[in-house]
């Protein structure tokens, strides 16, 4: 899934994402760590990786593997 950064609280590491088609999805500080990124800023371009029940387990760029 790719969307577009909504939210992010730095002191957190959480945050939204508004996907492609509309839904506002969120995301937990794990999967932030799981990145490696330091920040995200509002509006940057992102990819969420989900496991098999949809939980958002990464978040990375859109360029990044």
């Amino acid at each position: 899934m790719q969307g577009t950064v909504a939210t992010f609280d730095e002191t957190t590491r959480t945050g939204t994402v508004l996907l492609d088609d509309g839904v506002e999805v969120t995301f937990p500080a794990a999967a932030f760590d799981a990145s490696g990124l330091r920040h995200l800023r509002l509006g940057q371009r992102v990819r969420l990786d989900h496991d098999d029940v949809g939980t958002v387990i990464k978040v990375t760029l859109p360029t990044l593997p």
